[in-house]
């Protein structure tokens, strides 16, 4: 971002609310905020606002109902962009800011720039760490930093309780993997637990014996990421389903981990060693079937939830060529998902990161998907929904999963109810 003048200016010159932006950190920011309804802006990255701790600290995650906003996503952002993204999280110029994290200067001189005028700095939000909110999940989703640090064998915080691998997910050949990947990577091909023609999941006998051929048991700690997070997060599902009981991604993916300076490696993936044996229990609750999600659809037992772009979800297209059918199934609820059948971008950060819980419990409570329900994500063939999935998975929701077919299982047939335009309920 190119510097602007006025920051080179004595500071008795600046304008007041610059000046306050500015200056010193000042305390008591629980009784600030209890006294003056402020809205609280954490600078901090989002893993740390999840629950990951900063370096030294024995727990991370944020101040309750606090906004999270980096101060290390600035230099990408232009003014228009900042303020749009301060809109879409509900942050007006007139409000009365608190800002915290180590980096708040820098988060304020852009606010005060922007007409925000109400700010305050405050040094001991995050001092006392019992009064902080992690995500019940949070080490399911790993910082690349995290990485960096097991890879490299130093300690980490949530380190596995065993054996660890860590994959590259893709479709089809390892064309971009072999020009770089993080070093000693797998590669996974979602070919290899995906069949045609509805791209559903292989059959469970098919799928642990492949698993048991990747050297992967139920008690492996898997970490996955991708050059796009929700094929990483199709595998993560589909190796939830079949027992193995630590599966991690990379929040951000490949982009995060060359964001943070990770190495990359060249080369053809290393072979891997079988498992003697898997160990583990299937968790088949985790999928939901054509003939289950017809039940919710009919019982009202539970929520379909559609994690499509909305243009698909009202029947403007159907988001893909292999599919001819438009529109979508009654009853089912808009969860979100992005531009287009490709994106999610609904549920990312600027970064590219997991955009944080308490946004996107909001929306899907404007559309009545609660926590407490019986919940199964679809899309058009399970990625997206997949992603869906392991979000609310890290956000603590238990009793999930995702309805393998989606879309284009359902609508193969034109004797299934469909609908489409806009539904009243959207809000």
């Amino acid at each position: 971002m190119k510097r602007r003048s006025w920051l080179l200016l004595p500071f008795a010159l600046l304008p007041l609310g610059l000046a306050q932006a500015l200056s010193p950190a000042r305390p008591s920011v629980s009784a600030a905020v209890a006294a003056r309804g402020m809205t609280v802006l954490d600078t901090r990255s989002s893993a740390e606002f999840n629950g990951w701790p900063a370096a030294g600290q024995r727990r991370g995650g944020h101040w309750p109902g606090a906004i999270n906003l980096p101060a290390a996503w600035l230099d990408g952002l232009t003014d228009a962009a900042l303020a749009a993204l301060l809109s879409a999280k509900g942050v007006e110029p007139t409000a009365s800011i608190a800002l915290v994290g180590e980096h708040s200067a820098a988060l304020a001189a852009r606010l005060a720039a922007l007409g925000y005028p109400r700010l305050t700095r405050f040094d001991d939000a995050l001092a006392d760490p019992t009064r902080l909110q992690a995500l019940p999940n949070y080490r399911a989703l790993v910082p690349a930093s995290w990485l960096q640090d097991l890879i490299a064998g130093r300690p980490v915080h949530a380190a596995p309780s065993g054996p660890w691998q860590v994959f590259e997910v893709d479709w089809g050949a390892p064309k971009a993997y072999l020009l770089g990947h993080v070093p000693g990577a797998g590669h996974i091909d979602t070919n290899a637990v995906e069949s045609e023609p509805l791209w559903n999941v292989i059959d469970p006998a098919a799928l642990r014996a492949w698993i048991v051929a990747q050297g992967i048991r139920a008690d492996t700690t898997v970490i996955l990421y991708g050059r796009t997070t929700m094929a990483a997060a199709r595998v993560a599902q589909i190796l939830m389903t079949a027992g193995v009981a630590d599966v991690r991604l990379l929040d951000g993916g490949w982009a995060a981990w060359r964001a943070a300076g990770g190495a990359s490696q060249i080369g053809l993936p290393p072979k891997p060693t079988p498992a003697q044996e898997f160990g583990g229990r299937a968790r088949p609750e985790l999928t939901v079937t054509l003939e289950q999600a017809q039940q919710i659809q009919r019982s009202g037992q539970g929520r379909l939830v559609s994690i499509r772009s909305w243009p698909e979800f009202i029947g403007a297209t159907s988001g893909y060529s292999y599919i001819d059918a438009k529109g979508d199934i009654p009853g089912a609820a808009w969860g979100h998902g992005g531009i287009d059948a490709q994106s999610l971008s609904d549920f990312h950060n600027p970064d590219g990161t997991m955009r944080a819980a308490n946004e996107i419990a909001a929306f899907w409570r404007a559309a009545g998907i609660e926590p407490g329900q019986r919940i199964a994500f679809y899309c058009g063939t399970g990625w997206r929904a997949a992603e869906a999935f392991f979000y609310a998975h890290v956000m603590g929701w238990t009793n999930i999963a995702v309805f393998d077919g989606g879309w284009l299982e359902w609508s193969l047939d034109p004797a299934r109810p469909r609908v489409s335009g806009e539904r009243a309920w959207r809000r």
